[in-house]
């Protein structure tokens, strides 16, 4: 099934099977638009019985947990070499997933340490490789589940509002359609997140700096 037309499946196939199903691939090393699934399922809830906005939510990020388990325990049980001959091979690449990108969040959550986990499944592109360093570093399970779970349910709260102010504030009659616009808006909120984050991580070094 191409892209496209698993897009179309997931977009008129929308229930709480489907939401954690690919929100857990979104969240490991597959690609896939979180987009897809959140804002479309949230905008249904609004106007379906059969849905919840709240659970929604949950289990997304019960879904996205699950994706993130996958990146954990293939990091923690193959270990860095087979991580970064995995990076370095065709199909790591078509994963958006290369050595630079690799190195750069190991790095990143060796500086940083649990609190990386949490603000990285709020950035686009780094959710996905988050848990790389975190099953390689040996991360505890309690601790990494804790902030995986606060930082991805933050990010589909963000989503899952995405939809319903959709429903709210516009005449919007197909997920295709909501699917679209949140896209653009969730991409605008993302480089907020990632203004915010590095503006935080500025003053933390400027901090450092001055302390020493």
């Amino acid at each position: 099934m191409e892209s496209a037309e698993l897009i179309k499946w997931v977009l008129e196939n929308l229930n709480y099977w489907v939401v954690t199903l690919f929100m857990a691939i979104e969240s490991s090393f597959i690609p896939f638009p979180s987009e897809v699934v959140v804002p479309p399922a949230a905008w249904k809830a609004m106007g379906d019985e059969s849905m919840n906005i709240f659970l929604v939510v949950v289990f997304a990020t019960i879904g996205a947990d699950l994706g993130a388990l996958v990146n954990y325990y293939l990091a923690k049980w193959l270990g860095r070499p087979i991580v970064y001959k995995f990076a370095n091979s065709r199909f790591g690449h078509m994963c958006l997933i290369n050595e630079e990108s690799v190195r750069h969040a190991e790095e990143y959550f060796r500086k940083h340490g649990a609190a990386s986990t949490f603000f990285g499944r709020l950035i686009p592109a780094v959710r996905q490789l988050i848990s790389i360093p975190a099953g390689l570093a040996g991360m505890k399970m309690g601790s990494f589940l804790l902030y995986t779970t606060l930082g991805a349910g933050i990010w589909n709260i963000i989503l899952a509002t995405i939809g319903y102010l959709i429903y709210r504030f516009t005449d919007i009659k197909t997920t295709n359609d909501v699917y679209v616009l949140a896209t653009k808006y969730s991409h605008e909120i993302g480089y907020v997140i990632i203004a915010v984050v590095i503006i935080v991580i500025a003053i933390l070094i400027y901090k450092g700096v001055k302390k020493k």
